[in-house]
């Protein structure tokens, strides 16, 4: 993984196609996943762009579309949860990938001594995928990824290692943000535009190398080792760079 470049991007263009994770590139991250406060105004950008880029907006998250949902209120706009396992597109179609049930559940039940003795641990089951949060105890992180690690060797079903920031998760093996993004640039109105993708995190590296391999523009919040082309330094900045976009648009109608 290369450590990108750290130029600043190109200025948007509402022809192209838009996946943009949520936390940590349009929501400043909470200690805990409930804990994120969602601002008007970027309800108001994320409807703006979606609008004026005529539906090639995606959002493409760890989180589950039903959290998604409830925290965002956006169930017309296309959605990816749980890092690509549950997409919903622009025609409102939902599409799930397959996961073993029982295999989740049996790292599931493992897990619950090592909830109960290290409180500062939480375990968050999405449906599809579990998400081990050390957020609270960031000293915890070799031992939460070791235990995610093991238990995966034992149930040996078809599942892998997503690491995030202060978190590891179970989900899935072979579906990821990039092929979310694969997916959706199959289908209208995103076909046949220039991809951009947006994220924070090691999950986010999928789709920087699915828009790469595109000639499209991968963008990565914050430091950090990266493939992504651009940067930009947090959210703040990514909410301005969208909103310039739609100013051009704003000034000539």
């Amino acid at each position: 993984m290369k450590s990108g470049r750290k130029t600043f991007p190109p200025r948007a263009n509402l022809e192209w196609a838009y996946f943009l994770d949520v936390d940590g590139t349009l929501l400043d991250i909470a200690d805990t996943p409930d804990a994120v406060r969602v601002d008007k105004e970027l309800l108001d950008l994320i409807g703006r762009l979606h609008r004026a880029s005529g539906g090639a907006m995606a959002l493409i998250s760890g989180r589950s579309l039903s959290d998604l949902e409830g925290l965002l209120g956006q169930r017309r706009q296309p959605m990816a949860g749980q890092h690509g396992l549950e997409r919903r597109d622009a025609a409102g179609r939902l599409w799930m990938h397959a996961a073993p049930p029982a295999a989740k559940l049996a790292i599931k039940e493992a897990l619950a001594p090592a909830l109960a003795n290290h409180p500062g641990m939480l375990l968050e089951d999405k449906g599809l995928t579990l998400a081990l949060h050390y957020r609270l105890a960031p000293h915890l992180a070799a031992y939460a990824h070791r235990l995610m690690t093991t238990l995966i060797s034992d149930v040996g079903s078809g599942l892998e290692i997503q690491s995030g920031k202060r978190v590891v998760e179970v989900k899935p093996a072979g579906i990821d943000k990039g092929t979310a993004v694969a997916e959706y640039l199959a289908e209208s109105p995103f076909r046949g535009r220039t991809p951009v993708f947006i994220g924070d995190d090691l999950n986010d590296e999928h789709g920087f190398a699915e828009v790469n391999k595109l000639d499209g523009v991968s963008i990565k919040v914050g430091g950090g080792r990266s493939c992504a082309r651009y940067r930009l330094p947090d959210v703040g900045s990514v909410r301005r760079w969208l909103a310039d976009a739609l100013k051009g648009i704003e000034c000539t109608t």
